[in-house]
């Protein structure tokens, strides 16, 4: 057998043993900031932040990490917003990070109904006021 032979099916053999794999996870992260107001409900509530990204195995070893999104769900409703990326990596380094309605982009409202902050009407209609007393919801 030539040696370039030899090479060749030696080279084969080791790329059918070498494994890689691109999966998708999602870690919790615990965040012990202060409550926040829903956008969704009003109420005040308290939140779980999570991670999703895309990791590449090797080996099934999780080597690399990328694609990083960060979310919120409010305890109250169970609305679902994607939360600033910077804000994001804050908390999950351990930094303290006030979380705002402005770092909130709304992926999925929980509940149909909208609750006023002010008098407590519950209505499933899409009203910007309040029809009770008035005020914005």
């Amino acid at each position: 057998m030539r040696l370039i032979d030899a090479y060749t099916h030696l080279m084969y053999y080791l790329y059918m043993f070498f494994m890689i794999g691109i999966i998708d996870g999602e870690d919790e992260i615990g965040y012990h900031g202060r409550m926040i107001s829903c956008p969704n409900c009003g109420q005040m509530t308290g939140v779980q932040v999570f991670c999703q990204y895309t990791v590449l195995l090797l080996f099934f070893i999780p080597c690399f990490k990328w694609n990083r999104r960060y979310y919120v769900r409010t305890s109250c409703c169970g609305s679902l917003y994607e939360l600033a990326y910077d804000k994001g990596e804050m908390i999950r380094k351990g930094e303290y990070a006030d979380i705002n309605e402005y770092d909130l982009n709304p992926v999925y409202s929980g509940s149909i109904y909208k609750r006023c902050q002010y008098c407590g009407y519950e209505t499933a209609e899409d009203f910007d006021y309040c029809p009770k007393c008035g005020n914005r919801f």
